[in-house]
């Protein structure tokens, strides 16, 4: 089991930042990749970033290339994603996921945090 617990959501303004941090405990983190999803209200659950064990490679949603950055300290047991330029539409819950391998997809990943709110006003 991996337990994995967000924080950093809140409420920001349009063009704000704000950086998310997911810290696991539980199996090793650097044996999982980690992934970033997110799910506004009556909308299904949406990838968002994914990165690597290593760190060393990513994938990123194109709606947020260039202002979503997903990293990772396997020192610290923690993946972070940093949120720039932020819009409205960017409102969601946030969830931090583990998997065994680099997906898109939320059947994917194996372990799930409880999420953390993250809201744009305009």
């Amino acid at each position: 089991q991996v337990q994995l617990v967000e924080s950093g959501g809140g409420l920001v303004q349009a063009g704000g930042s704000l950086r998310l941090s997911c810290a696991a405990s539980g199996r090793t983190f650097s044996n999982y990749v980690m992934g970033w999803f997110r799910q506004a209200p009556g909308k299904e659950r949406e990838f968002v970033a994914a990165i690597i064990r290593s760190g060393g490679g990513t994938a990123t949603k194109d709606s947020v290339k260039g202002r979503f950055t997903i990293s990772r300290d396997n020192f610290k047991d923690t993946v972070y994603l940093q949120m720039n330029s932020l819009k409205p539409e960017d409102t969601a819950v946030y969830y931090c996921a583990a998997g065994a391998r680099l997906g898109v997809r939320p059947d994917e990943y194996l372990y799930w945090g409880q999420g953390t709110q993250v809201t744009v006003s305009s």
